[in-house]
């Protein structure tokens, strides 16, 4: 809901019609002395009545007057009106209040540079509305993600005080533990990578390097879980891809995706990890049998904290695909997701061979 800008009681304009007018009034009295001047040196001076050099002065000081008052009103209601309120606006945006928005001054077809202001004016506080949404909006989410690692190791801490606990059920209450640190700790991490990504405090390496041979150690990297799950994995790719990029970086990327396929994957499905080059590009598609997302998911799956899965049943902090985003951005690469409900996903990673 937005609202009208309050008047303040600082801005008001001091004496300003009455130096108007004394400044008017001065230069037209000297305008009038010259004028004496001239007359003098042709009809002199003597024949001209003392009262109708009175006369003169006080013409002028109407005139004078007049000019001023016209003169401050334009002004006031052109320039110094417009200014007080998007004055008093500028306050009440610094005090928090995003809600405050500036009428335009003139019709649609007879706007000036002052309307043009207030559009941007009013554009600045949009966004600077939208950055406070955000903000409140990371803080609940990581709030959230905090919370729960947190309330399970103080509960199985507690749990683990009993003294009547089997060695087994402790060793499993020790291992939930360990879990639950080990998700806050992935947590801190992905946070404190992202804003550095975010503030461009990370700067790439950038290098030569084979993507294939990349891509073949993070995929074994998860070996134990696919075989756990009883998912079959599918790999077509070349012997090697050379590309010029930070590999560290690019890491995350792999590792995020693969990550997410195996959360979304049921038991007994597939993963298909193709990877194709050509003379400019490498690209990179990992598919799945899993869940599938919507039109609705796909939109936000790569804003930070966004989980589609709302009931936070599967492990994850919504943080995985915009570190994944952020590094490709950095990387000169792109991402496209193409999914159907119920049918699975596919992401696909494009980079540069040489991106310099």
């Amino acid at each position: 809901m937005r609202k009208s800008v309050e008047k303040s009681p600082q801005l008001k304009s001091k004496n300003g019609v009455w130096r108007a007018f004394i400044m008017t009034f001065l230069v037209l009295t000297i305008l009038t002395g010259g004028q004496v001047l001239i007359y003098n040196k042709f009809i002199g001076i003597d024949i001209i009545p003392l009262r109708y050099i009175f006369s003169m002065l006080g013409y002028w000081g109407v005139v004078s007057l007049i000019f001023s008052i016209l003169t401050n009103y334009q002004i006031y209601r052109g320039f110094d009106k417009p200014m007080r309120k998007m004055s008093n606006a500028a306050k009440q945006v610094a005090q928090g209040d995003f809600s405050v928005y500036l009428e335009p001054v003139h019709r649609l077809d007879k706007q000036d540079y002052m309307d043009i202001m207030f559009e941007d004016f009013n554009r600045m506080v949009e966004e600077l509305g939208s950055i406070e949404t955000l903000k409140n909006d990371f803080i609940a989410n990581v709030s959230h993600e905090i919370k729960t690692p947190l309330s399970i190791i103080q509960n199985y801490t507690a749990a683990l005080k009993k003294n009547n606990l089997s060695a087994g059920l402790r060793n499993e209450y020790c291992d939930t533990i360990h879990i639950a640190s080990q998700r806050l700790t992935n947590l801190v991490t992905n946070i404190l990578k992202l804003n550095k990504l975010e503030n461009q405090e990370i700067r790439t390496l950038a290098e030569p390097y084979d993507l294939c041979r990349q891509l073949c150690e993070c995929a074994l990297t998860f070996e134990d879980l696919w075989e756990k799950k009883n998912i079959e994995f599918i790999a077509d790719m070349d012997d090697c891809a050379l590309i010029y990029s930070d590999a560290s970086m690019l890491e995350i990327v792999w590792y995020n995706l693969l990550s997410n396929a195996l959360k979304f994957t049921d038991q007994g499905g597939k993963i298909t990890l193709v990877q194709t080059s050509d003379e400019e590009y490498v690209t990179v598609a990992i598919s799945d049998t899993g869940c599938g997302m919507d039109e609705e998911t796909k939109k936000h799956i790569f804003d930070k904290f966004y989980q589609g899965d709302t009931s936070h049943s599967r492990e994850g902090n919504g943080l995985g695909l915009a570190l994944t985003l952020k590094v490709l951005e950095l990387a000169g690469g792109s991402i496209v997701v193409t999914s159907e409900p119920g049918k699975g996903s596919t992401f696909t990673v494009r980079l540069k061979i040489d991106p310099y």
